[in-house]
């Protein structure tokens, strides 16, 4: 018992935590605050239209001229109606700026033909004007369209260690285009090589080695643009085959010089603006990086840009350092390069490094003699098609966040889809969002989403809403010396800025020419002797008030801040029931119509007591809506009472029998007279909020009806037409079943009593062994044994 009176205390005590939590919670959205509610809106101390709306997109400011003289914020929290929490009276001009989102350029996502080039990217621009900590989603697709433009730049190291693999690349530039074309109708191919600086210790600068490194070599170089990109594979065969190979003297090789040469010099190069640009760089060697042209004496950084002659040579080399990894990656990033690494087993690892660096990257590993190429080239263009990443430039400031299902059904948060196909669609949804307003001067920048390794670019024109329209350079200067301000000060956003040495809400006092003094005695009230009451600061004399507990926006009110408008009693967890209800006024509860008492808890109308015609029945009063009952009788109308049940049951007992046919209790006539709220029924159900009866007739049969007030109190009254009797006992299945009974209590018995003699035969026979067990045998003669044999001695042969 007492279990279950601690389970049905602890599931009241939940249950009155949530109802008073939804209470609360409603009465939040009905333009109320929870005393305890923590207000964003003044937990910064703001005093300007643009910080207020920096806060929160549930902060709003008020404007109105009027509203310094009400000592509540002009920054404060906007309800669901428009309307400032605190605001009583309305305020009536509010500032609350949405940010809009404008998709400018949304051209529909189409393949690429020989006439147009493919659009992969949807949409194309944007135009968001952002309001801090309002972040803004929309959807981006990506489209990996068909016959999208290849231009595919092959740039070797032609040191001696790669003389083969420069005739087997010859021998196949021809299946290269052939492949490649494959893939996409839009294919171009160029070439062009690297060994390394032309200075010590990287090459030998000595006489007979300068201009012969070795047998069958020419002269090293930096870089070299053999041949720029173009169509025709039958001219990169010949270029290739031409070329001669060179020697040098270290291990690494000057392969960085000749990638930033290669992205950098887009004209030379030949490289198209909107088509996918792949740079196959082919080596055996490793790379120098920045830092290491100080061992030939080079200590000029490299400066990104192109330096190419008219012989395509890089003019450069011996001038400039090599460029760092950064920097090779930045510039593929800004070129829009995906930069296919082909390299040996050998140095595959290092080049591996490389890809966290240089966005849109891969490695692939080279046959030593590059018979491989043509499948490496295809395999690694098919990894990077087969993928999309988007990334963001110029978003400082600005918070970015990508989501997307990509092929699946799972939202996850990446910017990254892979196993992609041509022709397969992607959708993301991207969010911005600005935390906090930049320096001024710096609101409006221009971002740019874009997939790694493509042209196609989604540009978003930002504009940061930092401040109101009202506070904006031109306003304020056609605002000047207003007469708002008694014309001493500048009128901005309904609030005055003085110029010095006026102040107070509209410039009107004067520090120089008046006594402070004089003017804080108005702020004190008659009978005290405290300006404000202690509850808030005189500035020309006038109180403003301060809040009762900081964050809440729960201010003290009143000519000297005298009054508490939150200091009323409350009802369901409510100040004054709620707005619903009433409004706090200086410490005492303004109840509206329909309610009364301290804390309008009470309902003054007694409709909802009326039952049956009559108040609470006639069986109570009616006490703020509910009624309350005299002893004996419950209910929400004092309908029901203790042990009257039987009593109500034997009033309508009559009715009840009669439209069964039964009329002993009523006649036919008098039972159509009264009895018209009565109706009999197949079947009735018995049910908790009605009046269940019944009636035993002679048969023993049980006869059930139920009465209840319907709507406006009419009584109704069932009855169930057919009687419910009880089942005759089967007497030949009882005495069968108490013979059975009998029958197999004797075998238990008989079974019983033989068990327990076998269970003693055993126990003796145990003992019986035991005994046995532990028994000690010894020898002995048998007292009437007479042995059959006697012997007699002679004493004549006594001792012979």
């Amino acid at each position: 018992m007492e279990s279950m009176r601690s389970v049905l205390f602890l599931t009241t005590f939940l249950c009155s935590i949530y109802l008073w939590e939804r209470v609360a919670s409603q009465d939040l959205r009905t333009d109320s605050i929870i005393p305890t509610q923590e207000n964003p809106c003044l937990k910064e101390k703001t005093t300007t239209c643009g910080q207020c709306i920096a806060i929160s997109t549930k902060c709003a400011f008020c404007a109105d001229p009027e509203y310094d003289t009400k000592n509540y914020p002009r920054c404060d929290l906007l309800t669901t109606h428009e309307k400032l929490i605190n605001d009583k009276p309305r305020c009536q001009d509010i500032i609350n700026p949405p940010s809009v989102l404008n998709k400018t350029k949304d051209i529909p996502l189409f393949d690429g033909d020989r006439d147009r080039n493919a659009e992969q990217i949807k949409p194309q621009q944007i135009d968001l004007e952002l309001r801090p900590n309002d972040p803004q989603t929309f959807e981006l697709e990506f489209r990996l369209a068909q016959n999208y433009p290849v231009d595919l730049y092959y740039l070797m190291d032609l040191s001696n260690s790669m003389k083969d693999d420069k005739e087997n690349l010859a021998n196949l530039g021809i299946k290269i285009a052939e492949e490649m074309n494959t893939l996409s109708n839009g294919f171009k191919l160029g070439f062009g090589s690297f060994v390394d600086k032309p200075v010590m210790p990287y090459v030998s600068t000595a006489k007979n080695k300068i201009n012969n490194p070795c047998q069958g070599c020419e002269k090293a170089y930096g870089f070299r643009n053999v041949l720029a990109l173009n169509q025709n594979a039958t001219f990169f065969k010949d270029k290739v085959g031409r070329s001669m190979v060179s020697g040098n003297l270290d291990a690494p090789e000057g392969g960085f010089d000749a990638i930033m040469q290669a992205l950098a010099c887009e004209s030379q190069i030949g490289w198209r603006d909107r088509s996918r640009r792949m740079l196959l760089f082919s080596t055996d060697s490793g790379f120098h990086y920045a830092g290491d042209g100080k061992l030939g004496g080079i200590l000029k950084q490299n400066d990104g840009l192109c330096h190419l002659a008219a012989d395509g040579m890089y003019t450069e080399s011996s001038n400039q350092d090599y460029p760092s990894i950064s920097q090779v990656g930045m510039k593929a990033k800004d070129k829009n390069f995906n930069i296919i690494f082909a390299v040996t087993s050998e140095q595959k690892d290092i080049y591996d490094q490389l890809k966290p660096y240089i966005a849109g990257s891969e490695t692939g590993e080279l046959a030593s003699d590059s018979n491989n190429i043509v499948k490496l080239i295809r395999d690694s263009y098919l990894a990077i098609t087969s993928k999309v990443e988007l990334i963001v430039e110029n978003s400082d400031n600005v918070e970015v966040k990508f989501q997307t299902k990509c092929k699946g059904n799972t939202v996850k948060d990446t910017n990254r889809c892979e196993n992609l196909s041509i022709g397969d669609l992607v959708k993301f949804n991207v969010t911005l969002e600005v935390k906090n307003c930049p320096p001024t001067g710096q609101e409006e920048k221009t971002l740019r989403i874009k997939p790694v390794g493509l042209y196609d670019t989604l540009t978003v024109k930002l504009k940061l809403k930092c401040q109101c329209d009202c506070e904006s350079a031109k306003n304020i200067a056609d605002n000047q010396n207003h007469a708002m301000c008694n014309f001493n000060g500048t009128y901005v956003c309904g609030m005055c800025m003085c110029n010095d040495p006026y102040y107070g809400d509209r410039c009107g006092c004067n520090r120089a020419s008046e006594n402070i003094d004089d003017k804080n005695k108005q702020c004190i009230q008659a009978g005290t002797s405290t300006l404000c009451n202690g509850r808030g600061e005189c500035s020309c004399g006038r109180c403003k008030c301060r809040e009762r507990q900081e964050g809440t926006g729960q201010f003290y009110t009143g000519s000297y801040c005298e009054c508490d408008d939150y200091g009323c009693p409350y009802y369901s967890g409510l100040i004054c029931g709620g707005p619903s209800r009433g409004v706090c006024n200086c410490g005492q509860c303004v109840c509206k119509e329909g309610f009364k008492d301290g804390n309008c808890g009470c309902k003054t109308d007694n409709s909802t007591c009326m039952y049956s015609g009559k108040l609470c029945n006639g069986r109570g009063e009616c006490e703020c809506g509910k009624c309350k009952c005299n002893p004996k009788y419950f209910g929400s109308h004092c309908q029901e009472c203790d042990n009257c049940a039987e009593k109500q049951c034997s009033t309508h007992r009559d009715c009840a029998l009669c439209k069964r046919g039964d009329y002993r209790g009523l006649s036919k006539e008098d039972c159509h007279k009264q009895c018209v709220h009565t109706t009999a029924k197949e079947q009735i159900t018995l049910k908790d909020d009605v009046i269940n009866c019944e009636f035993v007739d002679d048969n023993g049969c049980f006869i059930y009806f139920a009465f209840s007030f319907g709507g406006n109190y009419k009584l109704k009254v069932e009855v169930q037409k057919n009687p419910v009797c009880p089942e005759k006992p089967n007497v030949l299945a009882i005495v069968l079943g108490v013979l059975a009974g009998l029958v197999v209590l004797g075998i238990l018995v008989v079974l019983g009593v033989k068990f327990g003699i076998d269970y003693r035969d055993y126990r003796i026979f145990q003992a019986f062994l035991e005994e046995v067990k532990n028994a000690k045998w010894e020898e002995a003669g048998n007292p009437l044994y007479r042995d059959p044999v006697n012997k007699y001695q002679n004493p004549t042969y006594g001792g012979k």
